[in-house]
Order: C-alpha cells, then sequence, then structure tokens
C-alpha cells in the first residue's frame, strides 16, 4: 500500500462509520469505501422504526460536536429526526460516492504473505465479491443484530410474530390480542404507543427496570433561532448538559453508594404514577439503580395502569401456537407476539467472521473470554484492524457520540502513525492487551454494574464486557495520541 493512500474499509454506516468517512476526508484521504448491508445508511437508527423510538441522550449532545444542528425539535430526538440527521451529514460532506448499499462483508481474513485484508463482499442480488483493502475498520456497532428469545415453542406459534428492531408496519395491531416479552429500552417507548390501539396486552417482565421521567419537551422557534444565528449558545447548551451527565458517572463508577438519592426520586415517581399497589409491587426493582440500563419514560406507567395492560412477572414456560404459557400454567391468548428483546452484545463472537495471524479467530476469542480489545479498538493478531463502539466502550451516563469520536480520533492517529513509520502494518502487542484488560477489570470492581445483577453488560459468566469503567473524559484523554511502542509495526 502507499503510506499515504491506504486502501480502507470501512463496515458499517451509522454514526461511527460516517463520523470515520468525514475524519478520513478531512485528512485528505479519499482511498476508502462504506460498505452498507442495508439498503440505506443509518445502523440503529434505520432499523428501529417501532412506534415512539426515540433516543434517551438529549439532542444537543447526541450529535457530532463538529456539525451541531440548531433545528432539532425536541430535547430528545425521534428515530425519524436522528436519521435526517445523519443523512444531513452524508450529503453535507459527500460520502455518497464512498458509499456501497447492499453490499454485506461476510468475512474479513488477513493475508500474511502480502500484508492485506481480503474481504468477502455480499450483493442485493446474493452475488459475491473478494476485495482487498490495508485497513478494516468494524463500525457496524453492537446494537445491530437482534436478539430472539430461547423460549421454547417460540416457531410453533401461528399469529404474527416479529422483534421491535424489525417491526411490521403493514400489520394492523387495532383489536388484536398482543403478547409484548421483554421490558427494555425498546418496550417501554413502544408499549405506551400500541396500548390504545389493542385489545389486549399482555407484557411479560422478568426484572422490573429503574425509570426516571422523561424530561423531554418541544424546542421553540426562538430557541431554534438562537442556535442557528449565535452558535456559541448551543455550543454552551452541549457542554452543560455534557457536565451535567458526566457528574452521574461519580455514582456509576466511583461510589454506587450515591444512587441512594436517585433510587429515592425513582421509588416516588413510581408511586405516584401507578396507584395500584399490587401493580407497584411488581414494577418495583429489588437491585441498585444503574445496575442495569437505567430507562427513560414519562408514559410507561400510566399505559400499563390501564385496563387492557396485564403484567405478568412469572417466567415464560412455553409458546404455544395461539399464545404463551407460563411457568405457572396460565395461558395467554395472542395474535401478535412483539419481541422487545435487545441485542447480541455479549457471548456472540464478532459481527462477521474475522480471521487474522496465525489463523486466529476473532469471534471464537470472544465466545472463549467474552469480548476484548484495547481501549475498545484494537485487538492483538489482527494488524490494521480497528473497531468502533468495541468491548468496553458503551456508556450508563452519558452520549455515546463522544465516544465514538474518541475513537475517530485514535483511528486517524493509527493511521498517520503508520505513515510516519512507512508501515504497512501495525499489530497490537499481546501484553499491552492483557495489562490493559486486566486493569480495566480491576476498575469495574467497584462499578454499580457488579453489584449484583445480571443484565446486557455482561457474559454468562459475569464479566463486564460492554461498557467503559470510568469518566468519558479519561476515555479522550487516552484515545487522543497512539503509543508507538504499544504496537509492532511491519515494514
Amino acid at each position: 500500500m502507499s503510506p499515504t493512500r491506504p486502501r480502507i474499509a470501512i463496515v458499517g454506516s451509522g454514526f461511527a462509520g460516517i463520523g470515520m468517512a468525514i475524519r478520513l476526508l478531512r485528512m485528505g484521504l479519499t482511498s476508502f469505501t462504506i460498505y452498507e448491508a442495508a439498503g440505506d445508511i443509518g445502523g440503529t437508527w434505520r432499523d428501529n422504526t417501532y412506534p415512539g423510538a426515540a433516543c434517551d441522550v438529549p439532542s444537543h449532545l447526541y450529535s457530532f460536536s463538529f456539525e451541531p444542528n440548531p433545528g432539532w425539535s425536541r430535547a430528545f430526538g425521534g428515530q425519524a429526526e436522528i436519521l435526517t440527521y445523519l443523512k444531513h451529514c452524508v450529503r453535507k460532506y459527500g460520502l455518497a460516492p464512498y458509499l456501497r448499499c447492499n453490499a454485506p462483508v461476510h468475512a474479513a481474513r488477513f493475508d500474511e504473505t502480502r500484508q492485506v485484508w481480503q474481504l468477502d463482499i455480499g450483493s442485493a442480488d446474493g452475488d459475491a465479491e473478494q476485495i482487498e483493502a490495508d485497513v478494516v475498520i468494524a463500525a457496524s456497532g453492537p446494537l445491530s443484530r437482534p436478539a430472539m428469545p430461547q423460549i421454547d415453542g417460540l416457531e410453533r406459534f401461528e399469529g404474527k410474530l416479529f422483534h421491535s428492531a424489525r417491526w411490521d408496519h403493514a400489520y394492523p395491531l387495532e383489536g388484536k390480542r398482543v403478547a409484548v416479552i421483554g421490558t427494555g429500552a425498546s418496550a417501554i417507548q413502544f408499549v405506551p404507543q400500541i396500548q390504545p390501539r389493542v385489545a389486549q396486552l399482555a407484557l411479560f417482565q422478568r426484572t422490573p427496570p429503574w425509570i426516571m421521567p422523561k424530561p423531554d419537551k418541544p424546542v421553540g422557534p426562538r430557541m431554534q433561532w438562537l442556535f442557528h444565528h449565535l452558535p456559541f449558545t448551543q455550543r454552551f447548551v452541549r457542554g452543560a448538559i455534557y457536565w451535567q451527565l458526566e457528574s452521574r458517572a461519580v455514582a456509576f463508577v466511583v461510589n454506587p453508594k450515591l444512587m441512594k438519592l436517585p433510587m429515592k426520586f425513582s421509588l416516588g415517581y413510581l408511586r405516584r404514577r401507578v396507584p395500584d399497589p399490587a401493580l407497584r409491587a411488581k414494577l418495583t426493582p429489588d437491585y441498585l439503580l444503574g445496575c442495569k440500563r437505567v430507562l427513560l419514560s414519562s408514559d410507561y406507567y400510566p399505559a400499563l395502569g390501564q385496563p387492557n395492560v396485564d403484567v405478568v412477572t412469572t417466567s415464560i414456560r412455553e409458546i404455544v401456537a395461539d399464545g404463551v404459557v407460563t411457568a405457572d400454567g396460565t395461558h395467554y391468548p395472542a395474535d401478535t407476539i412483539i419481541c422487545g428483546t435487545g441485542f447480541q452484545v455479549n457471548d456472540y463472537g464478532a459481527p462477521f467472521d474475522v480471521t487474522g495471524i496465525g489463523g486466529a479467530d476473532l469471534g471464537a476469542k470472544w465466545l472463549r473470554d467474552g469480548p476484548e480489545a484495547y481501549l475498545g479498538t484494537s485487538v492483538a493478531d489482527f494488524p490494521n484492524f480497528f473497531i468502533m463502539v468495541g468491548p468496553n466502550t458503551g456508556l450508563g451516563h452519558n452520549s455515546m457520540i463522544y465516544m465514538i469520536e474518541s475513537q475517530v480520533q485514535y483511528i486517524a492517529e493509527c493511521l498517520r502513525e503508520l505513515a510516519r513509520q512507512g508501515a504497512r502494518t501495525m499489530n497490537l502487542r499481546h501484553d499491552v492487551q492483557r495489562d490493559f484488560n486486566a486493569r480495566l477489570q480491576h476498575e469495574m470492581r467497584h462499578a454499580v454494574w457488579t453489584t449484583g445483577c445480571r443484565s446486557w453488560y455482561q457474559t454468562k459468566s459475569g464479566k463486564v464486557t460492554a461498557l467503559w469503567p470510568g469518566f468519558t473524559f479519561s476515555f479522550r484523554r487516552r484515545t487522543r495520541r497512539v503509543r508507538a511502542d504499544d504496537y509492532r509495526f511491519a515494514r
């Protein structure tokens, strides 16, 4: 490869892929292609179109720092508005010529002899193609593969069955008996939207989430005018939101005992919104706030109190042709089952087959040890292979866009370091990865996510592999520069 014009393959066109592509153009690099499996850009904001889909991070912070949007219509952006923003970024920065849609990456293999990556690319018509790249940037994200529940008899259900991330808008829910499995971040948004439309809604809850009211409100034309004509005002608002959210990390990662105050507030909110003591008991969490994802909603609790809703806390025994049967033998008839059961994050392999030095299998490594990387970005034995929103980069308190921009900076510095070294590849040292993850798990001991609950943040063994155990600005500091000694360069 040319040190100044490496062939770069970006896999995925969500916030991470688009942000990375914009940085490459700003660096003067045009030798890249974005490979997108779907027919359009957008990642999770393209796929999750369920009723009520919206972000739980304020709009002014859930956007690129270099591309503020003065026209946000609400404090918390909805799915359609966020997708529109991403498409605006593609247009403004001229990414269309570098984008290939309907081009899923099935596998990536590192050719040790030639020091290049070989990628197997699919197409809409099923044809396969093999391309070469000097650098691969996996930006498909952890929330891209819907997880269906492992329940006996699911395949025997004769009604309509779909996952919330694959919502069937052509299917009418009016007058239907609907069973919803799961009470996570998606369910608390779509349940209030469909409750008035359905005849009966059975909500199957395994563990009640901690819920805070969502301080959402419209952004009026005066504020939009101010943000547009005086951009520093929007930067001020963004900074204020960032530090407000960042202050919560003290309770998440420093001293979980500080969660007692927000727990008291959340329980008070529950009492005010759910007057029925029996229902309130079902919805009261018995674990420390923050151990699982804290959810925001101002209409979820009122929806559950409606006469056509039944919150079921008995575990599901099986799915039958016409409904759901719980462990106590109760049969809940259903015309429709909607799975709000999240995504394949832990205890799953890589998003596509990745083979590195000596036949190293990234998916097998992650299945054996849990997802692991250095700064969530580099993995030993996989030269010039970078991951965005990788292991231990997730957050429970702030905006992932901040973390994405930090990784963009780090990968850009890696590319510059390759050029400075006059090298073809850079491969992370095993001891660097091992020591980093040992320190990371040590720091995790004091975080709220290790206080006893089970969540998608963890592997089955209990290892927290999804979240960053610290302040976001500490991650930004560690990704600002590349330490050349962390890598071995092949020239």
